[in-house]
């Protein structure tokens, strides 16, 4: 099982919190499911709209390396959850995809 660390539980599961002044990069690991001798092709990162959400959680860019995809994320609402997949295919044609949840907070201070 992976080290989660800053993550926060709710009944629905998992989550980090984010400031909504925060520019920040959130990296998914994919090493422990690597296939041996494959690597990390193709990425896409989809961050979940909101309908009527004023100031959405916006990707402002995606990197990999040969396990690891990072997504630099800003913004977002106060008080709201957003969902954020990422997907990979690899130098071998295996696809997969995880989430993760961001819930946007405004810290004191």
């Amino acid at each position: 099982m992976a080290t989660l660390t800053g993550f926060k539980s709710d009944n629905i599961g998992t989550y980090i919190e984010k400031d909504t002044y925060s520019i920040l990069d959130y990296t998914v690991d994919w090493t422990n499911w690597m296939p041996a001798g494959d690597t990390i092709a193709t990425v896409s990162v989809v961050v979940q709209t909101i309908a009527g959400d004023a100031a959405p959680l916006t990707l402002a860019s995606t990197t990999n390396t040969t396990y690891l995809v990072t997504a630099n994320l800003s913004g977002g609402t106060a008080g709201k959850i957003y969902n954020v997949k990422y997907r990979i295919i690899t130098a071998n044609n295996k696809r997969d995809a995880r989430s993760i949840r961001i819930k946007v907070i405004e810290r004191q201070g």
